[in-house]
C-alpha cells in the first residue's frame, strides 16, 4: 500500500502501539494470569474471506476488555479489492456476569484500506457506495462507537456471541480512476461516515 502523510502514519502507529501495550500488560501482569480470558473468531468476517481473531480479558465480574483484529490481503476477480487491516479495542460492561447474557460496549477502531470494483447500489448516511464500482479508494481510517451484544452459553468452554455497534469513522484517502489501474485522480480527500461500525456473530472459546 502507498505511503501517507506523516501525521496520519504516526497517529496510526501510536494507536496500534497503545493497543499492543494494553494487551501485553494484561497478559503479562500477575493479576491477568489469574483472570478468565477468551479467544474468538467472527463468522461474519470469515464469510467475507477476512482473516480475523479476537482476545478478551476479564477485568472485574462485569467488566471485560476485548481486542479484535482483521486482515484481508486478497484481490478478487475483475481486480475487485476489499483489502484492509483493522484493530478494534472495546471496553465491555455485562449486565450479569462476564460472557453471559447482555452486554454494552464502547469501542475505538483504526486501520488502512484499499477498496474498489464492487457494485454496491446504495447511498446511506452520507456515503455514496455506487462510486466504489468504478473507482478505487486507498487510505486510513479511525473511529469510535457504541455497541450492544448478547452471549449464549453453549457448553463449559464454548459461547456464541452476537454484537452490533454504530458510530463514526473518519477516513483520509486517495482516489484512483478504476479498481485495477494506478491513475490517481484525487489526493488527501477526507470523509466522515456515520453508521454501523461493528457487526459480529462470533464463536468464543473460554479459558
Amino acid at each position: 500500500m502507498n505511503n501517507y502523510p506523516a501525521h496520519i502514519s504516526h497517529s496510526m502507529r501510536l494507536t496500534v502501539g497503545l493497543a499492543l501495550v494494553l494487551l501485553l500488560s494484561l497478559m503479562l501482569s500477575p493479576s491477568a494470569k489469574a483472570q478468565t480470558a477468551a479467544v474468538k473468531t467472527n463468522i461474519v468476517h470469515d464469510a467475507t474471506t477476512t482473516l480475523n481473531a479476537g482476545l478478551e480479558f476479564k477485568l472485574a465480574p462485569r467488566w471485560t476488555v476485548d481486542l479484535s483484529g482483521d486482515l484481508n490481503p486478497w484481490t478478487f476477480s475483475g481486480d475487485r479489492k476489499f483489502k484492509h487491516w483493522l484493530l478494534q479495542p472495546e471496553l465491555r460492561f455485562w449486565t450479569c456476569d462476564a460472557w453471559a447474557g447482555h452486554f454494552f460496549g464502547l469501542h475505538a477502531l483504526g486501520g488502512q484500506f484499499n477498496i474498489g470494483g464492487f457494485d454496491i447500489n446504495a447511498n446511506l448516511l452520507g456515503t455514496d457506495w455506487n462510486l466504489i464500482k468504478d473507482h478505487r479508494y486507498q487510505g486510513w481510517m479511525v473511529g469510535a462507537g457504541l455497541a450492544y451484544g448478547y452471549s449464549w452459553i453453549l457448553g463449559q468452554r464454548w459461547n456464541l456471541e452476537t454484537e452490533i455497534g454504530a458510530g463514526w469513522v473518519h477516513a483520509w484517502y486517495d482516489t484512483f480512476r478504476c479498481s485495477g489501474c494506478g491513475k490517481k485522480i484525487a489526493t488527501d480527500d477526507q470523509h466522515d461516515y456515520f453508521g454501523v461500525t461493528k457487526l459480529s456473530v462470533s464463536l468464543v472459546y473460554l479459558f
